[in-house]
């Protein structure tokens, strides 16, 4: 919507959303993300969501205990600015830089991201949350897709992502981050819940 103000048109100028208004989110079961600058809130996770970030866990898991870093899960929040505080469903930290994990955030850009994707985050996850991370330098973004069951690998080469590889049931998730800590990808789709 445009405003006119003599012969100029005026543009309807959106509010900003930072890490402070974050902060004064309440705690009622809604996960609370600034993207870009907007405010995005979604609901629980479905336990369709929950089975698959169990399972792609086991794979963190096991690289933590290997030493490679640490797996965090969600709800924990991302600090990379002011207008961009996000809660992926997954990351990991490499051990050379654990210091950017607080008591109450991550301050920097995790290795690692995962999100699954729901109904609710599907567009924000391939759109906006792409981009950003993207744009911050995470080395390797997994898009989990329930549905399709496939994993969808990005890797951060040349300043931006690059697709390299659509991973089905048949295929083995593997990471450059944890060298010979492997997964199969028909265990993180077996067994799924409703």
């Amino acid at each position: 919507m445009l405003f006119w103000g003599g012969a100029a048109p005026l543009a309807i100028i959106t509010p900003r959303f930072t890490h402070a208004d974050l902060r004064q989110m309440p705690e009622d079961g809604r996960r609370y993300e600034v993207v870009e600058g907007e405010m995005c809130v979604s609901p629980a996770p479905k336990t369709r969501h929950q089975s698959v970030s169990l399972r792609l866990s086991l794979v963190l898991g096991r690289a933590e205990a290997a030493g490679f870093g640490v797996a965090l899960a969600a709800p924990t929040d991302v600090f990379l600015d002011d207008g961009n505080c996000v809660q992926p469903d997954l990351l990991f930290v490499a051990q050379s830089h654990l210091d950017i994990i607080g008591e109450d955030e991550v301050r920097g850009v995790p290795d690692l991201v995962a999100e699954i994707l729901s109904p609710g985050t599907r567009a924000r996850d391939l759109g906006a949350k792409l981009r950003v991370y993207a744009r911050f330098g995470v080395r390797v973004y997994w898009v989990i897709d329930p549905d399709a069951e496939t994993v969808t690998v990005f890797e951060h080469r040349g300043g931006g992502f690059e697709q390299v590889g659509v991973l089905g049931r048949s295929h083995t998730l593997s990471c450059p981050l944890f060298p010979g800590i492997d997964l199969a990808v028909d265990s993180v789709f077996s067994r799924l819940v409703p």
